[in-house]
């Protein structure tokens, strides 16, 4: 049964090549679990695509199954690299291997790492006083424990 889900899930998913899997899971008792994302986000439209496309090719005479197709949420962490790059621009709050935590404006991303920027207010090198200061960081996905996207309301 899972490598027909997934072989209907990837047709989907190739049919609106804006779409990403992050997750897949089947757990006891035939419960299907697919999380996707999209590059301009996912709509409830897309998650009826896409649940049709696996629920409409299954026999439910053979298998008995729930199916719950949802989009990552925005409160979830980031989790491969194409999530990364559809957030360029955003502030993210990333927790590195070495608990480190930075919150700043993401504003690049290769296969490997990513870029952040962000003022700080420092001590002046001569005198009293703080000085703001552009600071960077760029930091290799393997050294990434969490990344949030840090909602803002304006």
């Amino acid at each position: 049964m899972k490598e027909k889900v997934k072989n209907l899930l990837d047709q989907a998913l190739l049919d609106n090549e804006s779409l990403f899997l992050i997750d897949f899971k089947i757990s006891e008792g035939n419960q299907i679990k697919v999380i996707i994302d999209g590059d301009q986000g996912v709509t409830v439209n897309d998650c009826i695509v896409v649940s049709r496309a696996i629920e409409h090719n299954i026999d439910r005479e053979e298998n008995d199954f729930s199916l719950d197709v949802a989009s990552a949420g925005i409160s979830e962490p980031l989790s491969i690299p194409r999530q990364y790059k559809k957030n360029i621009g955003r502030t993210l709050k990333v927790k590195t291997q070495n608990n480190d935590v930075l919150e700043g404006k993401l504003v690049k991303v290769n296969d490997t790492e990513i870029e952040l920027n962000w003022k700080a207010r420092e001590p002046k090198p001569i005198g009293k006083g703080k000085v703001t200061v552009q600071k960077e960081a760029v930091l290799e996905y393997k050294n990434i424990v969490e990344a949030t996207v840090v909602i803002t309301f304006k």
